[in-house]
């Protein structure tokens, strides 16, 4: 079997973080968001996505090695931005994982359809199998063994996941019937309708793809209809915990249902002792100092060290940090080999660009901090710092 993942392009709703890297590349729970899913004088706006992507890339290897563990045997990455540093990136995992890792590039932003026509040849194999598509923003357990034996058990032409949301009025709501035959879609309906909205994974037979031309196309609002009405399309609705992480609180809480579903499979990669309140993820080498109090909802990444008395929560804190004595952070996300000053306060959603440097004693509302940059002075209200 063969997957696309839908990587898109600069990733602006995450930046700083995506200045660094492609969003997919972003770390998520200590992990590039990629490899989740198998088990993007430039522009402010796009200096900014690059580092998000590198978040993404966590959740991207878990999509990869959930694929993998279905039978999946080579994953497209559908990209409009900068796909060498993600096949550089993924080259090693290729190898451990042993699956076949390419990209296919647009050369203008294809939407969501699109870049199934453009990737045609990579996705038909001959053998007449379905094919996986994916949203490389998502977070889940990613049930793709049931996933595969639903769609078999219909006879259908596609096969979308869907999960169920409080307030269905802020959404496109999927109408179905008790067997997962979709009737139609309605986007944020005044009345109610149904509670399930599209969740991003589907399971595709070859034969969708003589429905999309090559030409910037949205899968949900002009191919899943048209099966709609053909009555070949159901859905299934996703077991366990969603979430599309592509916004920085979104992240936030991505990571907590993310942590709440190991600690409910006892993971032993979950942190332990005095020092941890609730589900926390530490990396095997990096430091915690003396009278720390970490958790809940927190990872923090290889090679960080965590000076004594220092209090995270609600927080990301990324590869080679340091946080230094008495400072605490919640609600926030640290990118990569930045430093928090002694007594510095981090909260309400700021994010910290890669090589950010936070002087001592300083607090931060919101504030969105660019690459490379020194903090000397505190930030009050939330705000983008250059």
């Amino acid at each position: 079997m063969r997957a696309l993942i839908l990587v898109g392009g600069f990733g602006t709703r995450l930046r700083p973080l995506t200045l660094s890297f492609p969003k997919p590349l972003v770390d998520f729970a200590n992990k590039p968001m990629i490899l989740h899913q198998s088990c993007a004088a430039r522009s402010l706006v796009h200096e900014i996505l690059i580092k998000l992507i590198c978040l993404t890339y966590n959740l991207l290897l878990g999509q990869i090695e959930a694929l993998k563990d279905v039978g999946v045997t080579e994953v497209v990455l559908a990209i409009n931005y900068r796909p060498e540093v993600m096949l550089n990136f993924l080259k090693d995992f290729e190898d451990k994982l042993g699956i076949k890792i390419t990209c296919s590039q647009e050369t203008e932003p294809l939407g969501t359809a699109g870049p199934l026509a453009l990737a045609r040849d990579r996705l038909m194999d001959g053998s007449g199998e379905p094919f996986f598509v994916l949203n490389s923003d998502v977070i889940s357990e990613y049930p793709f063994a049931e996933l595969i034996q639903f769609h078999k058990s219909h006879g259908g032409e596609a096969t979308i996941m869907v999960t169920k949301v409080d307030e269905p009025s802020k959404y496109g709501v999927v109408v179905m019937d008790e067997s997962g035959k979709v009737d139609r879609f309605v986007e944020k309906p005044k009345v109610f309708v149904g509670n399930k909205i599209n969740a991003g994974i589907y399971l595709l037979n070859p034969s969708v793809l003589d429905r999309i031309e090559l030409r910037p196309t949205s899968i949900e609002k002009e191919v899943f209809p048209k099966i709609a009405a053909d009555q070949k399309l159901h859905a299934m609705v996703l077991p366990g915990f969603w979430m599309d992480i592509g916004q920085p609180k979104d992240y936030i809480t991505g990571l907590r249902l993310y942590l709440e579903s190991l600690r409910k499979k006892a993971s032993p990669k979950l942190a332990t002792g005095s020092h941890i309140v609730g589900n926390v993820l530490v990396h095997e080498n990096a430091v915690i100092g003396e009278g720390c109090l970490i958790g809940p909802d927190v990872a923090i990444g290889p090679g960080c060290v965590i000076e004594s008395g220092v209090r995270l929560s609600r927080c990301t804190v990324m590869r080679g940090v340091r946080i230094k004595k008495h400072a605490c952070i919640s609600s926030s996300i640290i990118g990569w080999h930045s430093t928090v000053g002694q007594w510095a306060r981090i909260e309400n959603m700021t994010i910290l660009g890669e090589d950010v440097h936070v002087s001592d004693e300083i607090y931060s509302n919101g504030g969105v901090v660019l690459p490379h940059k020194e903090i000397k002075s505190s930030i009050l209200k939330p705000e983008i710092v250059m």
